[in-house]
């Protein structure tokens, strides 16, 4: 009987269903007058969406939001379903696969609910937040750290996963820090701000994910149990999240906003990158037995 993974298979079942609605809302509702132009309390001018349940996020803001509910639909959900039809299988890969697909979920409606402009899919969010928190935290906790070591073969590439996980950290955190510190030293607001009170996903990406990938790859590289289970949290989640940020870059381009060429690069190669450190990290799982929830 593995601990709490009822509960998680419960609560897996209430974020597919609700993820479903609000993803699908989002990214195919488009009612509204359009495009127009919004002065912010800094005295910014700022071009708003001005359709379906983004109608009042920036143009850029609704691009990126829809290319996330896009990858929520056709992969995170996906994803999703076949980790728990697995984890139900009672394969190790399953479990894996589900905590770090969950992961995603929690990141995604986390910032939904923190971030964009309020709209009636808000208490959808706040329940998605909830129950991915609660899903991740019992998903990561019921796995036995005496055995974490026993998941995967001593050929796993340890150093050059950790290495990798460092580089996207360190990446991450310059491409931020560059958009951030240089208007604070000058006193002026960053680019990135638009009409929003504050920059949320930088604050998560800076307070969680930077120390996290680093925490990580410093853990893996020694070969550390618990450091192989959070590498594949970060890895399967980072499937999912640098497809998504693809997907945004792509949907900005093609509404006209501009994008950094750094960008654009960057993350797709980061994107392949991760897909391939998934592929070797479930190649070099082994299954040691089926168990039962």
């Amino acid at each position: 009987m593995i601990k709490h993974m009822k509960s998680v298979v419960v609560l897996s079942l209430i974020i597919i269903v609700l993820s479903v609605a609000a993803a699908s809302f989002g990214l195919f509702s488009s009612s509204g007058t359009g495009e127009y132009s919004f002065t912010s309390i800094r005295g910014e001018t700022v071009q708003i969406y001005g359709k379906g349940l983004y109608s009042h996020e920036s143009v850029s803001m609704a691009a990126q939001a829809r290319a996330q509910d896009g990858v929520t639909l056709f992969l995170g959900i996906p994803l999703l379903i076949l980790s728990l039809i697995m984890t139900l299988q009672g394969l190790i890969k399953g479990r894996l696969m589900l905590t770090g697909t969950l992961g995603f979920f929690l990141y995604t409606y986390a910032s939904y609910s923190f971030l964009a402009m309020y709209n009636s899919m808000f208490l959808v969010y706040v329940t998605l937040f909830s129950a991915s928190l609660f899903a991740f935290i019992l998903s990561i906790t019921s796995f036995d750290k005496s055995t974490l070591h026993s998941y995967f073969n001593d050929k796993l590439p340890a150093k050059s996963i950790g290495a990798f996980l460092w580089f996207i950290g360190f990446v991450i955190a310059m491409m931020w820090l560059g958009k951030i510190v240089n208007p604070l030293i000058e006193g002026s607001t960053p680019d990135i701000l638009q009409h929003y009170t504050t920059l949320t996903i930088q604050a998560l990406d800076l307070a969680i994910i930077v120390p996290l990938a680093v925490i990580t790859g410093y853990m893996v590289i020694r070969r550390q149990s618990f450091g192989y289970l959070l590498a594949s949290v970060v890895i399967i989640k980072g499937v999912t999240l640098l497809t998504s940020i693809s997907a945004m870059l792509g949907a900005m381009i093609y509404a006209g906003v501009d994008v950094s060429p750094a960008e654009v690069i960057i993350f797709p190669v980061f994107n392949a990158g991760i897909i391939v450190c998934f592929i070797i990290l479930l190649k070099n799982v082994r299954e040691t037995g089926t168990t039962t929830i």
